[in-house]
């Protein structure tokens, strides 16, 4: 019997200990820690809170696709903050992968920094959902695990990001009210989507689509797949023009400069166009506007990754986070456009302007990213 007991009480201590182990950041009252930085999503979003350990940290960076200027960006813009004073002397370590848009491939390069003991691992998901394991896995080795842009289904882990569906919601409400100001009330729409299967393709669709939908006009919808790639938004732009005509607008979500070229060569008006932040997207704006080219430049910055990072190592000193990070919307149209504030007339078309967020202490040089390159490191 007693021996029984003995049993009975080691089985409870490894479950309990077991449980414990896959318990995660705990759950506390907010405020957290630099509110003006980190801003909760809303006012439910709870806060977490890990327990704070001694730097400097092992950091890795695993991105998914990495086939257009963003991603490349990105990966040049977590480098360049690595070497960044505020943050360098926090890092042991950065490394930074990329493998594809395979999921299994990703979560299995999540699992094996985990394993080699990262601190923590900042990944852009390449779907919403199938994270549970390395979720549970991050829970138990103590890893702070980090999606930004496109983010995860879930409520489980710190993520940070815009607003998708109010960005797709606003690029709408611009196109519809300059369409109005034309008297425009009728003709097809283009909807330029990103890269399918995450959650930003998705909501920022969702919000486009909600808003003319709702819109008391006739319009005809065309949907195309630019990958958020210059290249091949301009071709899938050019084969929608030769096929349905003149569009009274488009919606793209990225591969802006592609949507500008596509329009230039088949002699298309200029017409109200909404997309992302590439400084040749905005240069055209401002260059074009007074010929009817209205547009609306919302940034999906790459240095929402810089955000990230920042906020990773803010959750491994044991700051309370919260779990789901806004950051404000960049927006900029055809009336706020200036040279050399937010474009640029002598930087490349492809770079995206939006690089700068002062409430994180965050602003990376165009010169100090332009430096790095987009190789994964050893």
């Amino acid at each position: 019997m007693k021996n029984m007991l003995r049993l009975g009480a080691a089985l409870t201590a490894l479950s309990i200990g077991a449980g414990a182990s896959f318990a995660g950041p705990a759950v506390v009252d907010g405020p957290g820690v630099n509110p003006e930085c980190f801003a909760p999503w809303d006012e439910d979003t709870k806060h977490f809170q890990w327990e704070g350990r001694e730097g400097p940290y092992r950091v890795a960076i695993v991105n998914g696709f990495v086939g257009n200027t963003w991603r490349i960006q990105m990966i040049k813009t977590a480098k360049a903050y690595a070497e960044d004073p505020e943050i360098a002397d926090k890092l042991a370590d950065l490394k930074v992968v990329s493998t594809g848009t395979d999921a299994p491939a990703q979560l299995g390069a999540i699992e094996d920094f985990i394993n080699q003991g990262y601190d923590a691992i900042v990944t852009i998901a390449v779907s919403p959902d199938g994270f549970d394991r390395v979720i549970r896995l991050a829970d138990r080795e103590d890893v702070v695990l980090v999606p930004f842009d496109n983010v995860l289904d879930t409520d489980a882990v710190m993520q940070v990001n815009e607003d998708q569906l109010t960005m797709g919601r606003t690029w709408a409400q611009f196109v519809m009210e300059e369409l109005k100001a034309k008297g425009v009330t009728s003709g097809k729409i283009l909807e330029v989507r990103g890269l399918p299967g995450n959650s930003v393709d998705r909501d920022r669709s969702i919000g486009i689509n909600d808003v003319i939908a709702a819109d008391s006009g006739d319009w005809e919808m065309v949907s195309v797949v630019g990958n958020w790639d210059d290249g091949t938004t301009q071709k899938v732009v050019a084969d929608a023009i030769a096929v349905h005509g003149e569009f009274a607008a488009v919606a793209g979500q990225g591969g802006s400069n592609g949507v500008i070229q596509a329009l230039k060569d088949a002699g298309h008006p200029w017409v109200p166009v909404a997309g992302e932040s590439e400084n040749g997207f905005r240069k055209a704006i401002a260059e074009n506007s007074e010929d009817g080219l209205k547009g609306i430049s919302i940034g999906q910055s790459p240095g929402l990754v810089a955000v990230a990072m920042k906020a990773a190592i803010s959750a491994l000193e044991g700051n309370v986070m919260p779990q789901l990070i806004s950051v404000p919307l960049p927006v900029a149209t055809y009336q706020d456009l200036e040279d050399g504030k937010n474009y640029w007339s002598d930087l490349p078309d492809n770079f995206f302007t939006v690089n700068e967020f002062p409430p994180c202490g965050v602003n990376i040089s165009g010169p100090a990213i332009m430096s790095q390159d987009e190789s994964d490191t050893n």
